[in-house]
């Protein structure tokens, strides 16, 4: 059976009872696009995580450092600060801790103090992400992104784009499990938003089902609230629940295996009416 394997934690994904997982997003930063400062107190932070656990979520995805488009780096220590005290909080809260970072340090500090998963919007591109991981037993999501965060939604660019990001995957794929990272370890993620054009969003999530095929590995959409959703329904940032859910669900219709969103127990909701009547 293929599973991913998500720390302690296997996925089934496939077989009976199989259903699309729920990764609830926790931004712990002041500047996130979405819900910036909205979490940004230890407590506020826990008090968000215990109530995506309660509404369904499967998996918590912490992040310290916005990747918005135009987003500055966050210094090291300021990302560690941030992070850390919600990982020694929450490592016991009974469902798997994907922490989102490209930062190898990050990466190390985390997964010791008792991350579950690592989610790399870089793609464990670099010799010292591929060398923090690799002795884990952590999930990890390789991430496609042209540029970088501060540049990406300039002028975004591609002759095809099905086939370039599919391409990178598959390569930074290969070259971690040459390194010796189990297969199952790995999920990958298109990269909705990260340097793409609407166009560019709508033809990957129409293609999902084929990088899920062609790489045999579990995919990861991240497209809630992102402006994909903001263009196709002209709504703002809090006025985006309803596109929200139907680009989830699309998604999961494509072949996602995950998907990272902001609204647990909606999404929980739609996917359970959608299982139950497909």
């Amino acid at each position: 059976m293929k599973v991913f394997q998500c720390g302690c934690t296997r996925f089934a994904l496939e077989g009976d009872g199989y259903r699309p997982l729920v990764m609830g997003i926790l931004n712990i930063t002041p500047d996130s696009f979405s819900d910036g400062g909205k979490y940004f107190s230890l407590s506020s932070a826990l008090k968000h995580a215990e109530d995506m656990i309660a509404d369904g979520a499967d998996i918590i995805d912490i992040g310290a450092e916005s990747s918005r488009p135009g987003s500055e780096p966050v210094p090291l220590q300021q990302e560690l600060d941030r992070v850390m005290p919600v990982i020694e909080a929450l490592k016991d809260c009974g469902k798997p801790l994907s922490i989102d970072t490209y930062k190898p340090e990050v990466m190390v500090s985390a997964i010791a103090a008792g991350a579950d998963m690592i989610n790399d919007i870089c793609g464990f591109q670099s010799e010292a992400s591929l060398k923090a991981v690799l002795d884990s037993s952590c999930g990890l999501c390789v991430m496609h992104m042209q540029g970088e965060p501060k540049t990406m939604q300039d002028d975004p660019h591609y002759g095809n784009v099905t086939v370039e990001v599919t391409q990178f995957l598959s390569e930074q794929v290969e070259r971690m499990e040459k390194t010796g990272i189990a297969k199952e370890r790995i999920c990958i993620d298109p990269g909705f938003g990260f340097g793409k054009s609407l166009e560019d969003n709508i033809i990957l999530l129409k293609h999902i089902d084929f990088m899920q095929e062609k790489l045999d590995l579990p995919v990861l959409a991240g497209l809630s609230r992102k402006s994909v959703v903001a263009k196709l329904t002209g709504r703002p940032v809090e006025k985006r629940l309803a596109g929200n859910l139907a680009i989830a669900l699309s998604a999961v219709e494509h072949g996602a295996a995950i998907v990272r969103v902001h609204e647990v127990a909606e999404t929980v909701d739609a996917l359970k009416v959608w299982m139950a009547t497909r």
